[in-house]
C-alpha cells in the first residue's frame, strides 16, 4: 500500500539554499544558526549542483589552514554528484535506497529542479500515518 504513497507528499519543501559563490564562512554561519548538517547548493534556476555538508565545512577550513589561506567559497568544497530522487516516486523506492545506499536524506527533483528533500525520519512518517489511518485495528 505504500507504494501509492509518492515523495512528494512527505518531503520537506522548506529548505535551506547556499548558492556555489556564498562565502564558506557564511555557509557555516547558517548552518550552526538552523542547527543542520548540511544543505543543497543550487543554481539561479533551482537546477541542483551539489550538497555542502559539515564534513566538506572541515575539509575546506583545513585544507585552508594547511595553506594558510581561510575561507573561500561554497563552490570550492561542496560535495557534486549528488545522488536524488523524483517527486513522484514512490516512497518505498527513497526507503530502499536509504537502506542499500545508507543515506539520511535525499533531495527531491521535479523537471529537474530542487523542489524538497526527503529524509528517514519522513519515511517513518508515512509509515506512521499509513498504520494510523490504514491498519486494520
Amino acid at each position: 500500500m505504500l507504494k501509492s504513497v509518492k515523495v512528494r507528499d512527505y518531503m520537506i519543501t522548506d529548505l535551506v539554499t547556499f548558492k556555489a559563490d556564498t562565502d564558506l564562512f557564511k555557509a557555516i554561519d547558517v548552518l550552526i544558526e538552523r542547527r543542520i548538517s548540511g544543505a543543497p547548493v543550487v543554481d539561479d534556476e533551482g537546477h541542483l549542483l551539489g550538497l555542502l555538508s559539515e564534513s566538506d565545512c572541515l575539509r575546506g577550513i583545513l585544507s585552508g589552514s594547511y595553506f594558510e589561506e581561510a575561507g573561500g567559497r561554497v563552490e570550492s568544497v561542496m560535495t557534486c554528484g549528488v545522488e536524488t530522487v523524483d517527486a513522484a516516486a514512490d516512497i518505498v523506492k527513497a526507503a530502499e535506497h536509504f537502506i542499500h545506499r545508507g543515506r539520511r536524506r535525499l533531495p527531491v527533483l521535479e523537471d529537474g529542479r530542487l523542489v524538497g528533500q526527503i529524509s528517514r525520519r519522513d519515511i517513518l512518517r508515512a509509515v506512521q500515518h499509513f498504520n494510523d489511518h490504514a491498519a486494520p485495528k
